[in-house]
């Protein structure tokens, strides 16, 4: 074998550090430039990647924020229309009760007097009865017929002091 013949070491040894020499200034000057460029953009576009998620991110909060104060505003809006449409409500149905008062008052203050009016009519016609009741009465149990004065101031006296 002739890599094992101490004779052609020199030579051997010269061609490996030509070798060497050339594929180190190969990898040097045409393949390191390459894999730092290679890397450099990755980190390049690692970073751009980064700065747009945290844009994106804040852009994000941005919105939530303002989302978050829309749905607070329209639901104090809500509430205070809610609210004024309860006092409105409240306005017409206290409004409605009053109407229904007065007019419940003045069909009550109509059948009190139609009442008065009956009770006045009954006790006219009760009287104009009692007045002859009486007069039979007397003229039975006495044998006396009473006077139609004596007997209208008599039946006065007890249903009301009239006469």
């Amino acid at each position: 074998m002739p890599q094992l013949d101490p004779a052609v070491w020199p030579t051997q040894l010269i061609w490996l550090a030509i070798t060497f020499i050339a594929l180190y200034l190969v990898v040097w000057r045409i393949a390191l430039p390459r894999i730092a460029d290679v890397l450099e953009a990755r980190q390049r576009k690692l970073d751009d990647d980064l700065k747009k998620a945290t844009a994106l991110k804040e852009e994000a909060e941005t919105i939530l924020a303002e989302y978050e104060k829309m749905r607070a505003d329209a639901q104090a809006s809500a509430h205070s229309v809610l609210q004024k449409a309860q006092n409105e409500m409240k306005a017409e149905a206290e409004r409605q009760n009053g109407e229904v008062a007065a007019k419940l008052s003045k069909q009550t203050e109509e059948a009190e007097a139609r009442i008065a009016e009956a009770k006045t009519a009954a006790l006219s016609s009760l009287e104009g009865t009692v007045t002859e009741v009486v007069a039979a009465a007397t003229e039975k149990l006495i044998g006396v017929k009473a006077g139609d004065q004596e007997i209208a101031r008599a039946v006065g006296e007890v249903m009301g002091g009239k006469r």
